[in-house]
């Protein structure tokens, strides 16, 4: 049965072990390129709006979903170079893993233990998933599947022509244009409501204007009921002095 602590377990897991696990995966990515030579390296750390660049770091709001490793170019290039370079997250989150698992089975965090098996999981799960040659949702192959194109064919692969790593500059214009996109969509939405403040100033002013034209026919009514009220008692009295005593 679902119950409050899987509950728990479930927001742990979701906002705090597995973007790390993420981030450490993507570090490997990161550590075999600086090895290689890499130009213009980024770490983009989860996906959304960006809240803060710090040199190759790239956070964004929805920390924990999707982060990713970009580059321009690679100093040196070759079949081995772009072996190791896909073999990178593999190796770290395997090193991680086994550290882990070794330093739990020596009785290490006995006290967190739960927490720390979990993260053992999810770091082997990432590890089942990069290693096993297959191609993800989108019809990219993982890295497994690179690997193995690379050993086999001696080239990344040959369906595609494009390297699988997204280049960093594209990333940095493809975030530029979102920006722009939403600054223009914040723009328009202000304009929108200076125009609805606009409007809604001119129907009070109109309103305004309405109420006392109505104020105004009130008392233009009370003035005329009280002249005809006045033009009546005249004649009225002036009847009752005709009349013969």
């Amino acid at each position: 049965m679902f119950g409050l602590a899987d509950l728990v377990a479930l927001i742990i897991s979701a906002f705090i072990i597995l973007p790390v696990v993420v981030f450490i995966r993507e570090s490997g990515y990161l550590l075999m390129s600086l090895i290689l030579g890499v130009r213009n390296p980024r770490m983009t750390i989860g996906s959304g709006p960006r809240i803060i660049k710090i040199g190759m770091f790239d956070i964004r709001q929805y920390y924990h979903l999707y982060s990713w490793f970009s580059y321009d170019s690679l100093k040196r290039e070759g079949k081995l170079a772009y072996i190791s370079l896909y073999a990178g997250p593999i190796l770290t989150n395997v090193i991680v893993a086994f550290t882990i698992n070794a330093l739990i089975a020596n009785g290490m965090f006995e006290e967190y233990e739960t927490f720390w098996n979990r993260f053992v999981f999810y770091a082997f799960y990432f590890v089942v998933f990069d290693i096993v040659p297959m191609k993800t949702a989108n019809g990219m192959p993982n890295n497994g599947l690179i690997i193995y194109e690379m050993l086999r064919y001696g080239k990344r692969t040959d369906y595609n022509d494009e390297p699988f790593l997204p280049s960093t500059s594209e990333v940095e214009d493809q975030h530029q244009e979102d920006a722009e996109k939403i600054d223009e969509i914040k723009e328009q939405q202000k304009e929108q409501v200076e125009v609805e403040q606009e409007n809604s100033n001119i129907s009070k002013s109109e309103e305004n204007q309405v109420k006392e034209e109505i104020e105004e026919d009130k008392q233009d009514y009370k003035e005329d009921l009280k002249e005809v009220k006045d033009q009546k008692k005249q004649q009225l009295k002036k009847h009752e002095d005709n009349i013969p005593k």
